[in-house]
């Protein structure tokens, strides 16, 4: 669906064909694809699937029971019957199927192992290799003559290349106008300013050789995606509550060059599609994936909402960067900068409106001036009594229990981690030199960037005391602030955890 959609959006004619197994038919993904093609008129999508009647654990029909031509016909597909076996029926089905004006599946009926008198429709030689005598058998009944030998050097030959020549990919270098920063004065959400930054990149960019396109799972008014569709309804795909196929189908047309950016629940997002997310790391997609709701932010809606375990999941990932945006401003300067980056990223962030940052003399401290950079804390507040390090939606309580020490004579050195899965090195070196470092997130207390900051200081051989404070279980269903309370991460516990830290090491309790 990715392929065949970003063919119509790239004005490029060409046909998308998809080779399946009637097993895998049984699969919920292949039923969200089918009914996203005839939603999107992708009538250049042809199917075929291999239908031999058996699986793994036998028969089809046994294993889960399907009626497969109903199943396509009944959410638009046209569908064709051929013997899989006889080519030229595969060839006028195929020239059939490119001449109708809707995607269509061509069932071929076939025989597993067809031509090896000991393998046909035996469903153990669905995933077993046969042993060398049974090879050598195989290939007089298919070939008349014994080639065993020319195979061995063929796949000799295909195990050396594999090793020595690199994967190439395409290039993918976009060049996107970034217009006006905003500048965030009064306290909002991020997912507005994330909105906002990408409705004004598709207006000053409608001219651009590379598209940007959008995709959203039923949650548009949630995930502030609205104001895009307005902007270039064209370009802005609802894919409906279909999160598996929506992360495979919006990976595979960012391979396509195309800008290509999914927005949605962190639920939704990163856990529930984990190995869709998994399959596009392996591919080497340039999916930009924006999860809105993340942590126990999202108070209300429940523990089955609350995604506390997204920098753990992420940290799997070997090739997906992952961005907290910590405010508004630096939520804008950060969509506007991954606009014109390849790769896999995830920007995450969470639901309510928080206070926008600020320099201790009242300036915004996301201002004018500041420039993003990928493994770049920043350091809000200056102090040698404690270090805290803090990322995502807690660092405006973060900020409230640094000030309220600081007017007690206690300077607390506030840092920022918007890259959790990259921690600032020279952050780390200036932090240990209080003695104490407090991690502090909206995170899964066992995988979060308290863990990650403990590892770091471990390579580094730095030598620090280290608490972490972040969700210990799962969390209860409240608002936002009794959430914080209730795991121990709002400012007042904040401000005694720091105390009671302080206590244990006397001389540096209060430092001007």
């Amino acid at each position: 669906c990715g392929f065949a959609l970003a063919g119509k959006i790239n004005q490029l004619d060409y046909h998308t064909f998809v080779l399946m197994g009637d097993g895998e038919q049984q699969k919920g993904q292949i039923t969200e694809a089918r009914r996203f093609a005839i939603k999107y008129k992708l009538n250049k999508l042809i199917a075929i699937v291999d239908y031999n009647q058996l699986q793994i654990s036998g028969p089809i029909h046994h294993v889960m029971p399907q009626n497969i031509i109903a199943n396509w016909q009944s959410d638009g597909w046209q569908v064709l019957e051929i013997d899989g076996h006889k080519l030229e029926q595969i060839h006028d089905a195929i020239q059939q199927a490119a001449k109708l004006a809707s995607p269509c599946m061509i069932l071929a009926h076939t025989v597993m192992s067809k031509g090896v008198s000991f393998m046909e429709n035996q469903a153990k030689y669905h995933g077993s290799a046969l042993k060398e005598d049974q090879l050598k058998e195989a290939l007089k009944e298919l070939n008349g003559t014994n080639k065993l030998e020319q195979y061995k050097k063929l796949r000799a030959k295909k195990i050396t290349n594999s090793k020595t020549a690199p994967v190439q990919f395409a290039e993918f270098k976009p060049n996107f106008q970034l217009g006006n920063l905003d500048l965030y004065t009064a306290d909002t959400d991020n997912r507005s300013a994330w909105g906002n930054a990408i409705a004004k990149l598709a207006e000053v960019n409608q001219d651009n050789a590379m598209p940007i396109v959008v995709f959203d799972c039923d949650l548009q008014s949630s995930v502030k995606t609205g104001d895009f569709a307005k902007v270039n309804p064209g370009r802005f795909i609802q894919a409906g509550i279909m999160e598996h196929n929506t992360a495979v189908t919006a990976g595979a047309m960012s391979t396509c060059g195309i800008q290509t950016w999914w927005a949605d629940f962190g639920m939704f997002g990163i856990d529930e599609v984990y190995n869709q997310q998994r399959l596009n790391d392996i591919n080497h997609a340039n999916l930009k994936v924006v999860t809105t709701h993340v942590g126990i932010d999202v108070g209300e809606d429940g523990r089955t909402h609350q995604c506390i375990d997204y920098i753990g999941l992420a940290r799997n990932l070997y090739n997906f960067k992952l961005l907290c945006s910590a405010d508004p401003n630096q939520t804008d300067r950060i969509v506007r900068k991954v606009a014109n980056e390849a790769g896999n990223y995830f920007i995450t962030m969470g639901r309510s409106v928080i206070p926008i940052l600020k320099t201790e003399t009242g300036e915004v401290f996301y201002g004018a001036d500041y420039v993003f950079t990928y493994g770049k804390a920043d350091l809000i507040r200056n102090g040698d009594a404690i270090a805290l390090i803090v990322t995502g939606t807690p660092v405006s309580r973060a900020m409230k229990a640094v000030d309220r020490l600081r007017e007690e004579g206690i300077f607390v050195q506030l840092w920022y981690v918007s890259t959790p899965l990259e921690i600032d090195e020279e952050m780390l070196q200036q932090a240990v030199k209080t003695k104490n470092v407090i991690t502090l997130e909206d995170h899964n207390i066992n995988s979060g960037m308290g863990t990650i900051i403990a590892d770091k200081l471990v390579e580094l051989q730095l030598c620090c005391r280290l608490i972490k404070l972040g969700v210990k279980d799962y969390p209860v269903s409240g608002n936002s602030d009794d959430v914080y309370t209730w795991a121990g991460i709002n400012t007042d516990a904040i401000v005694d955890t720091i105390k009671q830290t302080l206590q244990s090491n006397p001389q540096k309790q209060k430092i001007s």
